[in-house]
């Protein structure tokens, strides 16, 4: 049978057919792989992600963590799919061979894990977490390694990141907690985090906590922000684990979606752990002081581009789980006047239904295409062969993170919103997926960093930094794309023609929106800047797979066509009462005042 998870052809055309990772192998890092060890990660995780996280995601969301006030309780079926997933290896699978990683490409260890995230985003969220933590660690901690990267790698610590604060919300200038230093070259935090996801459970041994603080002195604002590894309990130099840090879990928060990893409000330094025999959090410096928020966007870049797949994989699986229930389930009749005595056809016949699985197979396949694409980036960016080679490939990422992190987050719930409304009254039910596939992913459009914060990063730094290097980049892709459709003329050079118009006026709009020095002005209408910009680029994105499938015959490659001639009739138009509204500079929000709510 099929997967109704994510589907494996549609993979492996990503990856062999187009990313061409295989061409990954003549590089040094990743030599001693090949595709038969690509696919066979890739067959592990689909492997596992059906019979140990996909079972218990219904459960996972009916019976979410619950805390007594001195412990939490979680369903045992997330721990026994955590181990298995551990004792995979799939922890450390990116990670170098010095670490017991096994090196992996990151466009394969993505696409490994997208099974998982698709399969059971709850019970998936302790590892996505962990992972980038311990890559954190190793950009800018390598003298944490010992005692808390490597027990993350093997499954037996858990990493989370403590950024948010009750009254401060997004704008992290406004951080109270402190780290106070001591004479042995440690500091005592003292504070309240919210909205830390696997901030308390009994998963492992411990939970290594990444804590922005400020250490007393230090500037203001966000120059004055550093950052502490806070673990759990305290560990020795031998590796052993000591005592209790001074960690309090003040509560749980109740989700709509994602219910199955535990979110909590964290008190550091309450005084009901005293290690050492004195209040406060035992945290340890992370690099330089003064430059936490730095060193966090290490790991809140990856989480961006993290949650952009697990949105993805939500889209995804309800795309498949709504294309199996219109194949299915028969309604109607083929002719108009409908004949009573004809017998009734399957769903998936009629002229409406296809238009919703067309734009969910269009945005699904899409986002996972464009995530993929960022992972052979990252990829890129860790071989290359010189300074300035890394530093193209550096800003080309930059410039499409927000679009990774925020486009699949709104699109993919828009797949969810139609996967419910192809099944009908069934697709409300909790009897069905697809109900629980929208609530979970209506969580990732806040999910580090709003929809609004994306498009301020977006128009506010990313396509203004160092001249405009980063769109630069991406525009000379752009271009390379829109050359090589032109090449091939007949319907690519058609597609391309509608892309290049809509990337050239992208620009234009865009040097326009700064002319004024209206700063404030500018950015007033980033949100509608970043969905356009997000349009063009997955525009760009539908042309490179329909140049992959070239001339093949099949119906997947049919399909893929077909799908790229729907987003550019259906979608790509989108884009111009947007740009037209950008072009106008628009003030309408600006002017808007309290009372006239």
């Amino acid at each position: 049978m099929r997967s109704t998870l994510l589907s494996r052809r549609d993979l492996d055309f990503l990856l062999y057919e187009w990313l061409d990772v295989e061409g990954l192998t003549k590089r040094e890092r990743y030599a001693e792989h090949s595709r038969e060890t690509f696919d066979a990660v890739l067959e592990l995780s689909e492997q596992l992600a059906t019979k140990y996280f996909a079972p218990h995601n219904k459960l996972n969301d009916a019976n979410e963590p619950t805390f007594d006030g001195e412990r939490v309780t979680i369903i045992p079926e997330v721990g026994q799919a955590l181990e298995a997933f551990a004792k995979a290896g799939l922890p450390s699978a990116g990670m170098d061979y010095e670490l017991g990683g096994a090196q992996l490409p990151a466009t394969v260890a993505q696409a490994s894990y997208a099974w998982f995230q698709a399969a059971n985003p709850g019970t998936a969220g302790y590892p996505f977490l962990t992972v980038a933590n311990a890559n954190l660690l190793l950009a800018h901690g390598r003298e944490h390694v010992e005692k808390f990267v490597k027990p993350m790698l093997a499954g037996r610590f858990f990493g989370t990141m403590c950024l948010s604060e009750p009254q401060a919300g997004s704008s992290l200038a406004d951080i109270v907690t402190r780290a106070e230093p001591q004479d042995d070259g440690s500091y005592r935090v003292f504070g309240t985090k919210m909205w830390i996801s696997g901030g308390d459970h009994e998963l492992g041994e411990n939970i290594v906590h990444l804590v922005l603080a400020k250490i007393p002195g230090g500037p203001a604002g966000t120059k004055g922000i550093s950052l502490f590894v806070v673990p759990r309990f305290l560990v020795g130099d031998d590796g052993a684990i000591g005592e209790r840090n001074d960690v309090v879990l003040a509560g749980l928060n109740h989700k709509m979606g994602f219910r199955g990893t535990v979110n909590t409000v964290l008190n550091f330094g309450e005084g009901r752990w005293t290690p050492g025999g004195a209040p406060g959090a035992v945290g340890y410096l992370v690099g330089e002081p003064h430059r936490g928020l730095t060193y966090m966007f290490h790991m809140m870049n990856e989480a961006r581009i993290g949650v952009g797949l697990v949105a993805t994989a939500l889209g995804y699986t309800g795309y498949l789980e709504s294309l199996d229930y219109a194949r299915t389930r028969t309604q109607g009749r083929a002719k108009l006047p409908a004949d009573p005595s004809a017998p009734q056809r399957p769903i998936i016949e009629h002229a409406d239904v296809k238009r919703m699985l067309l734009a969910q197979k269009a945005y699904a396949e899409g986002a996972l295409a464009l995530v993929l694409y960022c992972a052979r980036l990252v990829d890129e960016q860790r071989t290359a062969e010189s300074d300035d080679e890394r530093r193209a490939v550096t800003q080309l990422l930059d410039i499409l993170t927000p679009i990774a992190k925020s486009w699949p987050s709104q699109w993919c719930l828009e797949a969810n919103s139609l996967a419910i409304q192809v099944l009908g009254g069934y697709g409300y039910t909790r009897e069905y997926n697809v109900e629980q596939h929208y609530r979970d992913n209506r969580l990732n459009p806040i999910h580090e960093g709003t929809h609004g914060i994306q498009g301020l990063d977006l128009l506010g730094r990313k396509v203004t930094q160092q001249g405009g290097a980063g769109l630069l980049a991406l525009g000379g892709r752009i271009d390379a794309t829109i050359t090589a459709a032109r090449a091939e003329g007949a319907e690519a050079a058609e597609l391309a023609a509608q892309l290049d118009s809509v990337w050239r006026r992208l620009v234009e709009v865009t040097a326009g929106l700064f002319a004024s020095g209206d700063i404030e002005a500018a950015l007033a209408n980033s949100s509608v800047y970043l969905e356009a910009f997000g349009h063009t680029v997955l525009a760009w994105i539908w042309l490179e797979q329909f140049l992959a499938a070239a001339d093949r015959a099949g119906d997947f490659y049919d399909g893929k066509r077909h799908a790229a001639r729907f987003f550019y009739r259906f979608e790509l138009p989108k884009t111009a009462p947007a740009l037209d509204l950008l072009a106008s500079s628009d003030t309408t929000t600006l002017q808007m005042r309290d009372a006239w709510f």
